[in-house]
């Protein structure tokens, strides 16, 4: 693999080319024979635009099923599952704190999520 130097020393030295560079175009080769492209050596450190706005649409959606659920269940799913920059919880953390069985919290769980899964399957067919 080719440094950032090497890249930079090629293109300077390479006098047939104009001022537009292709991300496509071909700076050498690997050890194995292998074409390589600018592309194929540039790092994006950034994250990927559509991977950005889909996981705002998760969000947005996310909220809209939080919404339809009662406070103490909005509280659970909130804490089991550490939405809304909440550490995620036990069941059993979450009895404790609330002052109520392991199992109780189960099935307020349980009809929270069975409640968030009707509505999103209702939501998919609506399409």
């Amino acid at each position: 693999m080719k440094t950032a130097n090497e890249i930079l020393m090629y293109f300077r030295s390479n006098k047939k080319r104009e001022a537009d560079v292709s991300l496509n175009d071909s700076i050498g080769y690997d050890k194995d024979g292998n074409e390589i492209n600018l592309i194929d050596v540039l790092k994006d450190s950034t994250t990927d635009f559509a991977e950005i706005v889909h996981t705002k649409d998760n969000i947005k959606d996310l909220s809209m099923y939080l919404n339809l659920l009662n406070e103490r269940e909005k509280e659970i799913i909130v804490k089991r599952y550490g939405l809304l920059n909440q550490k995620e919880k036990t069941q059993k953390e979450i009895a404790k704190e609330l002052n109520i069985s392991r199992s109780y919290v189960s099935r307020i769980e349980k009809r929270a999520l069975t409640k968030m899964l009707k509505e999103f399957i209702k939501n998919k067919k609506d399409l």
